[in-house]
């Protein structure tokens, strides 16, 4: 094969539009958090961020965590529909989808190549 590499940005696209319509899938809670998620790394979308350090720091992307914590609990305050304990536990949840979403910012096809 003379040009593989047409067939790779191929397969990266596929496994993009799988991620993007997994992520349509998500509990009405976890779509609620990811909104706020974009939010936060739409601002640190830039060259040189954290995001896309090859090893990103275990202790930055906690603290981006609970940045994002805080604010998703003074939204349930604001619009007073939530009960604040049930949100106890989301620390977790709001890492992986975190996680999941510096993963896919990180692979997107924006330069054609991955970013790190």
């Amino acid at each position: 094969m003379a040009y593989p590499m047409p067939l790779f940005y191929q397969e990266e696209d596929t496994v993009m539009r799988d991620l993007e319509y997994l992520q349509e899938m998500y509990p009405a809670e976890a779509k609620k958090y990811r909104k706020v998620i974009v939010d936060v790394l739409d601002r640190l979308d830039f060259d040189g961020s954290m995001i896309y350090d090859e090893y990103p720091d275990r202790w930055q992307i906690y603290r981006l965590t609970q940045i994002i914590v805080e604010r998703i609990k003074e939204q349930v305050t604001a619009e007073a529909t939530g009960n604040a304990e049930s949100l106890a536990g989301i620390e977790e949840l709001v890492q992986v989808l975190l996680c999941g979403e510096i993963y896919r910012r990180r692979h997107s096809n924006r330069n054609g190549v991955l970013k790190f």
